[in-house]
């Protein structure tokens, strides 16, 4: 089963970062955030990757193709110039990088893909966000209720601490609680290929008339996922995964180094 990536944003609220590189290629860890999100599917067996292109795609492709080069051992005859890899972390993934255009929307980007998906179940998440939602069991409640589409519902952890009151007495404090209302899409989708007849052309947004579609035709499905999520729209999100990462226990981090 393929894997679509969108990674042609430009991800204006990460200025600072984003003008040299598309948010996808922001590190945590030393490592984008891409390859994190990637190192997930693949521990699940998912390692075919389909990954939409935009903004500055080309450092995305430059860091695909030199990969192997920069996290190995190289040998280098300067006089033939043969260069050999070995040793390193050589995973087993093919990735396929589609320009998909730099205005384009979400939903223009998915499909545009479509030739490269095929005819067949595929999965779908966005280049800025991880999670330790279990595919394995996302996938079987997809393919337990027929519907055209599933997508991983959380709740996300809130901004600001929580107070409940007795009159003006703080009766309960809580430090920046998992909000117990309003689930929200975190993307994680799990898609059959009848969802690209809900999308028009380049100027559709997935967010809005494809799922809105969807949902209103019966075939939009959401497995709920009650752990870890994290998005990384502002420096302030990318504080929080470096934060986790340095700590020796980032709750996406389900593989051995």
């Amino acid at each position: 089963m393929k894997v679509a990536i969108l990674a042609g944003g430009k991800g204006s609220r990460l200025a600072e970062e984003t003008s040299i590189r598309p948010k996808p290629m922001v590190e945590i860890g030393g490592k984008p955030i891409l390859w994190h999100i990637m190192m997930h599917y693949a521990c699940y067996g998912f390692n075919h990757f389909v990954i939409a292109l935009g903004y500055k795609g080309e450092v995305i492709k430059k860091y695909m193709t030199d990969y192997a080069a920069l996290n190995g051992n190289l040998t280098v005859n300067l006089r033939s110039g043969e260069v050999t890899m070995h040793g390193g972390m050589r995973p087993d993934w093919t990735v396929e990088l589609i320009d998909t255009g730099m205005e384009t929307m979400t939903g223009g980007r998915i499909k545009r893909l479509q030739p490269y998906l095929g005819n067949e179940t595929f999965m779908l998440t966005w280049g800025d966000g991880v999670s330790d939602v279990n595919l394995r069991e996302l996938l079987a409640f997809h393919r337990s209720h027929g519907k055209l589409a599933t997508l991983t519902a959380v709740r996300p952890p809130a901004r600001y601490g929580h107070l409940v009151f007795d009159g003006n007495r703080v009766a309960e404090f809580n430090e920046k609680p998992q909000i117990g209302e309003g689930w929200i899409n975190g993307a994680f989708f799990v898609l059959e290929p009848g969802v690209f007849d809900y999308i028009d052309g380049d100027d559709t947004q997935w967010e809005r008339e494809p799922l809105e579609r969807l949902a209103r035709d019966g075939q939009l499905m959401a497995y709920k996922h009650t752990s870890f999520w994290q998005c990384m729209d502002t420096l302030r999100e990318k504080h929080i995964l470096e934060t986790m990462w340095a700590s020796g226990k980032a709750p996406w981090k389900i593989w051995e180094d």
